[in-house]
């Protein structure tokens, strides 16, 4: 199974672009801001994608009692998240090394791409509740107070992925670099396991 070896080592090693490049992208427009006001989530920490972005949306949250945008030590997925993706890499290309030579089935590819869609799972619901905690749980002293038109207090949770207008703003929010190499990558390990099923065949 040497192709689906390397093929598998290859998707692996794609995650290693989640060290150096963000996973999700949030951008926020309105009349007020010619140039959009967005923060790159990295698995390492938040950083606006301009040099002051996101001190002016901590600036804005503060109004409506949003709290700050978190610094990493202030979340414990900033610390486990990078772990977490380092021993996939480590494991993905452990088990294309032995794929190479012959060492484990083809199948453990599949089982490498299934333990790694649920850790992706885990970290959207991560990501979206901690999106829901940011925008719903406002300080009760806030200088603007808005409500929903049944009463209820305003939600200002921006949206997992897609477009929301939120007041004047116009907010995106979409995977980036880092989450299509992740993407890539875990399609590659998919077609290594075709590929090593195929070379598995020919072999016997």
């Amino acid at each position: 199974m040497k192709k689906a070896g390397i093929i598998m080592i290859i998707g692996s090693l794609l995650l290693l672009g989640l060290f150096k490049f963000p996973l999700w992208n949030i951008m926020l427009g309105a009349p007020q801001y010619p140039n959009p006001l967005g923060m790159d989530i990295y698995i390492k920490g938040i950083q606006g994608v301009q040099e002051f972005d996101i001190q002016n949306i901590d600036g804005l949250n503060h109004y409506i009692g949003m709290k700050t945008i978190p610094e990493p030590k202030d979340m414990w997925e900033f610390q486990v998240f990078p772990m977490v993706i380092g021993a996939m890499v480590a494991l993905g290309v452990l088990i294309g090394l032995l794929g190479f030579f012959g060492k484990v089935s083809y199948k453990w590819f599949l089982g490498w791409f299934l333990f790694m869609s649920v850790l992706g799972i885990m970290g959207m619901y991560d990501f979206n509740s901690w999106l829901l905690e940011y925008g719903t749980d406002l300080n009760p002293k806030a200088i603007m107070k808005l409500l929903n038109p049944d009463g209820t207090p305003m939600s200002y949770k921006p949206p997992l992925i897609g477009y929301q207008k939120m007041l004047n703003f116009d907010v995106d929010s979409w995977p980036a670099t880092g989450a299509y190499m992740m993407f890539v990558g875990m399609m590659l390990t998919i077609v290594a396991f075709f590929v090593g099923k195929k070379e598995y065949k020919k072999s016997n």
